[in-house]
């Protein structure tokens, strides 16, 4: 069984991550406070309530859904109870939804600064299922309240039954959704017709490289998670091998999707780092 040196872990979280990742880590793993971390995390929050730029493949600044997924994860992972601060991202969104009650996966101002080439804004600004089930289970999870998320949840439920099978972070994010939206007999229903769907080793990722898949600690984070019951314990301890196995001489992980550019890598590689050591710790590698 692989193991892990959680130490170099810190040490090249220290040297390379973005402010937010050592954070994460010194809060995880080191005893910090949680204040920190929101502290870190509100620094991307714009005057709109919405979050910009913390994702790494999105340069642009202003408030975009994507950022706010992650700023909403990081709040989460922390367990830091602040509704006013999520709650203006909630406002926020509810300004840039669409009639349908949907929204885009990204915005037009995402082009005010680099990003990546798979972030281009679709024409007319498309309902994605994609990012607004990742939302709506994000703010169900911190146990939100909100019209935006009753008109977000009500638009997933409706577009269930036209899940792309195919589209790799769709699925996951849809089984995010189930695993904490409110209506549990509804969603164990809907992860039922989703399992024959899911396969053993993971989601293929359209349009990646050959062979790439999602593996099933992407759609299972934790032990707990709705999507833990989607894989067999052979399936996911062969993902914890690899996932352990994949620390790198210098003490981080890496990622295998292509970097905008240098200073993108090492920013990703300090969040997957600190990803990599929470799930290994959730699963009891650590």
């Amino acid at each position: 069984m692989p193991t892990v040196d959680v130490p170099a872990a810190g040490r090249f979280v220290a040297a390379h991550a973005r402010l937010v990742d050592r954070r994460r880590f010194a809060h995880l793993f080191e005893g910090a406070p949680a204040a920190l971390v929101r502290a870190a995390v509100a620094a991307y929050r714009n005057p709109d309530g919405g979050f910009g730029a913390l994702e790494p493949d999105i340069r642009s600044a202003s408030s975009q859904p994507l950022p706010t997924l992650y700023a909403f994860d990081l709040l989460h992972e922390a367990r830091i109870d602040d509704p006013a601060l999520a709650t203006g991202a909630l406002d926020w969104l509810a300004t840039v939804t669409n009639d349908d009650g949907g929204l885009a996966f990204v915005l037009p101002s995402v082009d005010e600064a680099d990003r990546s080439p798979w972030l281009a804004p679709p024409d007319g600004s498309p309902s994605s299922l994609h990012i607004t089930s990742a939302l709506a289970g994000a703010a169900h999870r911190l146990g939100l309240e909100h019209a935006w998320l009753d008109r977000a949840t009500a638009y997933v439920w409706d577009r269930l039954p036209h899940l792309d099978m195919v589209a790799a972070y769709e699925v996951r994010y849809v089984v995010d959704f189930l695993d904490s939206v409110p209506d549990r007999d509804r969603a164990a229903a809907a992860l039922e017709a989703l399992r024959p769907h899911v396969p053993p080793a993971g989601l293929p990722v359209r349009g990646g490289a050959e062979g790439e898949t999602l593996s099933p600690l992407v759609v299972a984070p934790w032990p707990e998670h709705a999507g833990r019951g989607l894989f067999a314990d052979a399936a996911i301890e062969a993902a914890l091998d690899e996932l352990a196995a994949g620390q790198q001489p210098d003490g981080g992980w890496t990622f295998d999707w292509p970097p905008l550019n240098d200073a993108v890598l090492w920013e990703w590689r300090g969040a997957v780092s600190v990803t990599a050591c929470r799930t290994l710790r959730a699963y009891g590698r650590l």
